[in-house]
């Protein structure tokens, strides 16, 4: 006479709740807060030279991106106001 143990070791949804729990720790792991994905590096140099991307990147990092539509010469301006100068040696 099978126990209750034997039975939920044989059900369908210990098998289907333990590959959930196996799928949400592979998920966790791959897209999680982990360095598979690093974050791209804040450009360096003059933001004159920067592309579009980098000006939005550096700004999104800092949450000062603007609201709507801007132009290149707008970031470039918005980056230059809050840049901090090199520190001294």
């Amino acid at each position: 006479m099978p126990t209750p143990l034997d039975r939920a070791l044989n059900s369908k949804n210990a098998f289907l709740a333990f590959s959930g729990v196996i799928a949400a720790a592979a998920a966790w792991t791959i897209w999680g807060p982990s360095d598979i994905f690093p974050a791209e590096r804040d450009p360096t140099g003059d933001p004159g030279t920067w592309t579009l991307t980098e000006l939005r990147r550096w700004l999104e990092n800092r949450n000062l991106i603007p609201n709507g539509e801007t132009t290149r010469e707008e970031l470039i301006e918005r980056v230059k106001t809050n840049m901090r100068p090199p520190p001294r040696s």
